[in-house]
């Protein structure tokens, strides 16, 4: 991934210093008031967002997939967290390509989502704050990042119960790194673990399922 954008990326508009220093959730809400928009897509999120942290971003995309949503919202909030957690293990800039980039949502939907959200994530900002720096700083930013990645591509599968344990491990995850609060690291790779273990749990009941089916439908 270059350094500097492709052509194709959207422009990131950068962020002047009292937006910088202004809470992610307020940031979101001021996004989802703008009457003047009738969608919002994943490009105006980037670049509502593009100079803040990569994990800023990514807590935008996985929070809504923590509660439950229409059929096919986490594919469009899923796969930019793919490339984000790519971009964050490796530790480059926020970028992502214009098909990622263009899909959208309502802006009424995605306000309803952070109305329901937003309470849990302005709580979470009460309770962060810097300590275990060791784990929030590279090397193991890449790490959260890896671990990031494997939750994201668990979450675009179309897999039950794939969808809410990977979302809020990853927002404890980007939380601690945005806030760099290595508790809530250690808790987002707890979690982490048991997302995966779930998955798999689940995975492997319906593989031996359709097993069973189509062995009694062959013998």
């Amino acid at each position: 991934m270059p350094d500097e954008e492709p052509p194709t990326s959207p422009v990131h508009a950068p962020l002047d210093g009292e937006e910088r220093g202004r809470k992610l959730s307020d940031t979101l809400r001021s996004i989802a008031g703008d009457s003047a928009r009738e969608r919002i897509s994943v490009g105006d999120l980037v670049a509502a967002l593009g100079d803040r942290a990569l994990a800023a971003l990514m807590v935008a995309f996985a929070l809504p997939n923590v509660l439950p949503m229409p059929p096919g919202t986490s594919g469009i909030l899923g796969a930019p967290l793919v490339f984000l957690a790519t971009q964050l293990m490796f530790g480059r800039r926020p970028w992502l390509p214009r098909t990622v980039a263009d899909r959208s949502m309502l802006r009424t939907d995605f306000a309803t989502l952070l109305d329901r959200a937003g309470p849990w994530l302005t709580k979470a900002e009460r309770l962060l704050r810097p300590r275990l720096g060791i784990l929030v700083q590279p090397p193991g930013e890449y790490v959260v990042g890896a671990v990031c990645l494997i939750l994201s591509i668990i979450l675009v599968l179309p897999i039950p119960l794939g969808n809410i344990l990977p979302a809020l491990s990853i927002c404890l995850l980007s939380l601690g790194i945005l806030e760099r609060d290595g508790v809530w690291v250690i808790a987002g790779f707890a979690l982490s673990g048991a997302s995966i273990a779930v998955v798999s749990g689940v995975v492997f009941a319906l593989f031996m399922g359709t097993y069973f089916v189509f062995s009694n439908i062959f013998t």
